[in-house]
């Protein structure tokens, strides 16, 4: 059953027009430049957010704004520097033609690299800059309607929370922001991850308090409350919290009338897709989404510097698996033949058809499969990973105890979410598989303080406080 939306509240061309103008102006105050960003003072706040908060167009342009820098460029953005390739290329998803990545493929990064400083550690911590900045202002807003601060609060706590899993995961420990005060955040030393994870949870329950379970807009590229759901069960999922991941990815999945699994795989990363939780709307004119425009290939990836998929993974496929068919392709060139994720099949075109997905359902079936598992609820775990099994086209899983499941568990997410968020890395080092998995393909390079990333030697040297990793 498609979701309805209400057609009349959508903004007219005019509005849409001057909101548009709005928006940039409000970026011009919101998205300076990195070294801005770092020595951003109080005075600057104060002005941004009279500015912002004078009426609720534009407060609800400040948070468009980080939506629309997500999808551009960076870490979010599913282009060559976003966690979606560096993530695989840390993990053994993707074979690498770019020196520039080398450090990722083989897993020795030093704390000077670019790609970790500016793209990894800086933009995360601009955008919770920025949402610290609207939960602030929005305090002492009072030309704001009560609806429209809840939602924009709730917002705000969410990409907080959605940022700093991203940091927690990738560095440990991090510094644990939740103020603009320059004087605060500037010495700053790492806080532990179980208090990052807390805050979390934190900022992801008071969004569920605050935000509606209807989409604002016709597309549901603004979060709701089954968004910071989402989030939330991967949270427990992560924390060992099974109960709760359970209740909460239960909560999404119970929710029909909204989200469905696609029978059709070409159907999952439509703009239109029933799938989808959230999801980022391209901006850039004349394309769709980054991962179709950097990632399918029309040539070699060797003469473009690109990447391809590595043969670990295509051996991770049943032969009679749809997704190898409807989401992998290839290029050849008359000697070779490169495989690419083809889940988002659009290079480039002014119709656009295809949102970057975040967050979708299959995501919610694995987590409570997991949980399920571990809670001893052996057939409750089998039917969430058979779902996903089933409508890929594929037999019902054969593993019947709890350490079969969670490797078949594994197995399915691995095909399930290649190219998509880092899932693999991730997963690897959350279930302290790395270095079981990882070492003998990344030999001799691999060592197992690898599964963290460094922190920033310019940050460091900025802020003595922030301690390095370990191995770096």
């Amino acid at each position: 059953m498609k979701t309805k939306y209400n057609y009349k509240n959508v903004l007219n061309l005019k509005y849409k027009y001057w909101l548009f103008i709005a928006c940039c102006l409000i970026l011009v105050l919101f998205f300076t430049s990195c070294e801005d960003f770092i020595k951003i003072d109080p005075p600057r706040t104060e002005i941004v957010s009279k500015t912002v908060f004078t009426n609720d167009a534009s407060a609800t342009s400040a948070i468009m704004g980080i939506y629309s820098q997500m999808i551009r460029y960076g870490f979010a953005s599913g282009d060559f520097s976003s966690f979606t390739l560096q993530g695989s290329l840390s993990a053994d998803d993707l074979i690498n033609h770019a020196l520039s990545r080398e450090e990722f493929a083989t897993n020795s990064i030093d704390a000077n690299n670019g790609t970790i400083r500016s793209t990894f550690w800086t933009t995360p911590y601009k955008h919770i800059y920025s949402a610290n900045a609207i939960i602030e202002g929005l305090a002492n807003a009072t030309a704001l309607s009560d609806e429209v601060k809840k939602q924009l609060e709730g917002e705000a706590k969410f990409i907080r929370a959605f940022y700093y899993f991203y940091l927690v995961n990738m560095f440990g420990d991090v510094p644990l922001h939740t103020t603009t005060d320059y004087n605060i955040t500037s010495v700053a030393s790492r806080t532990p991850s179980s208090e990052v994870y807390q805050q979390i949870i934190t900022d992801l329950k008071d969004a569920q308090n605050l935000l509606s379970d209807e989409y604002v807009t016709m597309e549901r590229v603004r979060p709701n409350r089954l968004a910071a759901t989402a989030l939330l069960a991967r949270v427990y999922l992560y924390t060992k919290d099974w109960e709760n991941a359970e209740l909460q990815a239960t909560s999404i999945i119970n929710n029909s009338s909204v989200y469905l699994l696609e029978n059709d795989l070409n159907n999952v990363f439509l703009a239109s897709s029933m799938e989808a939780i959230w999801q980022l709307k391209p901006v850039e004119p004349g394309y769709n989404t980054n991962e179709g425009r950097f990632f399918i290939l029309t040539s070699s990836p060797v003469n473009i510097q690109s990447v391809e998929l590595s043969t670990y993974l295509l051996n991770a496929f049943e032969e009679e698996d749809q997704r190898l068919i409807n989401w992998v392709n290839h290029f050849d060139d008359g000697t070779n033949t490169y495989f690419y994720s083809y889940k988002y099949k659009v290079i480039e075109g002014n119709l656009v058809t295809e949102y970057s997905m975040v967050f979708r359902l299959a995501e919610q079936y694995l987590i409570r499969a997991e949980a399920r598992a571990q809670l001893a609820n052996i057939p409750g775990s089998q039917a969430d990973l058979n779902a996903i099994r089933n409508r890929a086209g594929i037999m019902n899983t054969t593993a019947d105890d709890l350490a079969s499941l969670l490797l078949a568990i594994e197995q399915e997410r691995r095909v399930e979410f290649f190219m998509e968020w880092g899932h693999r890395w991730l997963d690897l080092k959350r279930t302290n598989r790395a270095d079981a998995v990882l070492g003998p393909l990344k030999a001799p390079n691999w060592q197992p303080t690898d599964v963290l990333y460094p922190i920033p030697q310019q940050e460091r040297d900025r802020n003595p406080n922030i301690t390095q990793n370990p191995g770096y």
